[in-house]
């Protein structure tokens, strides 16, 4: 049986305000990447809820968070349709995302980001 792993690091401000997130995995030793921030979901199949973490650094533009947001949001989509099938629900959310990225934009077009 293989292992993979992915080792996560947040560097906080005197706040407990993340600065900086790197992080690396196994599959690439030696290769630190930055990021400004990460969403990690986990499935409690027990409870049948979500354990989550969020974290952002405190650079990261509102602009950025909505752009990161919406491509999640679509790469959900994408797992979603390919694990369930489900075009309804895909198509649907899709709507949502096509409204939200136009918002983004106008938003970006009046320099509002």
């Amino acid at each position: 049986m293989r292992k993979s792993s992915i080792h996560i690091e947040v560097t906080l401000d005197q706040n407990n305000i993340p600065e900086e997130i790197q992080w690396h995995a196994s599959e690439n030793p030696g290769q630190t990447e930055k990021t400004k921030s990460f969403a990690l979901s986990f499935w409690d199949s027990e409870n049948s809820a979500i354990m989550r973490i969020d974290l952002w650094t405190k650079d990261m533009l509102v602009g950025e968070m909505k752009r990161f947001f919406l491509q999640t949001l679509g790469g959900m989509n994408e797992t979603l349709q390919s694990a369930t099938n489900d075009n309804a629900w895909y198509e649907e959310v899709e709507l949502s995302i096509q409204k939200l990225a136009k918002m983004l934009q106008e938003e970006e077009s009046k320099g509002l980001n």
